[in-house]
């Protein structure tokens, strides 16, 4: 029998969150609203001039926080990385562990994964991230026996852009699928997408039971200007598809069917973690016996709660 809702598999990295104003990501040398990976000393350079700024630390990474939220609501999660043997991934491993989380990250000899997010007044984020020890999760990394428990597998996309990572990640969904447990997959980022279309979309009639994806991924895959018309196009070949739309709500495709669910007006502060709260919200949802639509209003709403305030965790 399942013991484990979800688990997940992805970037274990400290978030370290801080407010900035409109010109400070490109003050530092970044465009402002990406995603930008940095090496060890350029995100020590950026983090020093933080300097005098409140900073918020916590156990982070998009699968992280997906699980962290499925936690928060009453979920049990499961949670496969790889951490260095230094202070900040004894408090990665901790913080995990201290939600409910079963937490399974691998030691490196590298320094943990880190998050610099700047946030300006417009609630856009800004992330340099460090992969460190992150970036080694391998197939070795892989806990089948937690994968085998479980009633979903939840693969970050990210996994996907180094060799080891991707072999993980395809280790995991293969054991998932012996074992007859679902796998669920995040596009995490349009840059992934360009990068390796093909194979994503392989995976999308393959091993993925459902796929998570935005407004401007679901545009990238498909070449669709209309980003209704480009779900459906996916949905062609996924069984299931989570598309969301920002303060539009989002469209669940289950059973051939499309399942529109309203957005919560909020006054934005930080969207950090939208999309990985609205993930966990619904996985919670649809292995906790909640129907899709209301699944999808809960994901909704507890996202909306994530944008209107700091940091991608719930209180």
């Amino acid at each position: 029998m399942n013991r484990i809702d979800v688990v997940g598999i992805g970037n274990a990295l400290v978030d370290i969150q801080a407010q900035v104003d409109e010109a400070f990501p490109q003050t530092v040398g970044f465009e402002k609203g990406i995603m930008t990976l940095v090496d060890d000393e350029r995100q020590a350079k950026v983090i020093e001039q933080l300097g005098g700024k409140p900073l918020h630390r916590c156990a982070g990474g998009s699968a992280a926080n997906s699980i962290v939220g499925l936690a928060q609501l009453g979920g049990t999660g499961g949670f496969i990385g790889k951490v260095g043997e230094d202070e900040i991934g004894r408090f990665y491993s901790e913080d995990m562990r201290s939600l409910g989380i079963t937490t399974q990250c691998t030691p490196a000899d590298v320094p943990t994964g880190t998050c610099a997010i700047l946030i300006t007044p417009d609630a856009q984020r800004t992330m340099l991230t460090n992969l460190g020890a992150a970036g080694l999760i391998a197939k070795s990394d892989i806990d089948e026996d937690l994968i085998r428990s479980a009633k979903y597998v939840y693969v970050e996309g990210y996994l996907l852009t180094s060799p080891v990572g991707k072999e993980g990640a395809y280790h995991a969904m293969e054991v998932a699928k012996s074992a007859g447990v679902k796998v669920a997959l995040t596009a995490s980022d349009p840059f992934l997408i360009n990068m390796i279309r093909d194979e994503i979309w392989d995976l999308i009639r393959g091993p993925v039971d459902l796929f998570f994806c935005n407004e401007e991924e679901a545009k990238s895959l498909t070449g669709c200007d209309d980003a209704l018309q480009a779900g459906f196009k996916i949905h062609e070949s996924a069984e299931n598809v989570a598309l969301t739309l920002g303060d539009k709500g989002s469209l669940l495709m289950h059973k051939s069917e499309g399942i529109p669910i309203e957005g919560v007006a909020v006054d934005a502060i930080d969207t950090t973690g939208a999309g990985d709260m609205y993930a966990g919200a619904l996985l919670y949802g649809i292995t906790n016996g909640m129907t899709w639509q209301n699944a999808g209003k809960l994901a909704s709403r507890k996202s909306a709660e994530v944008v209107a305030q700091m940091g991608p965790r719930l209180p």
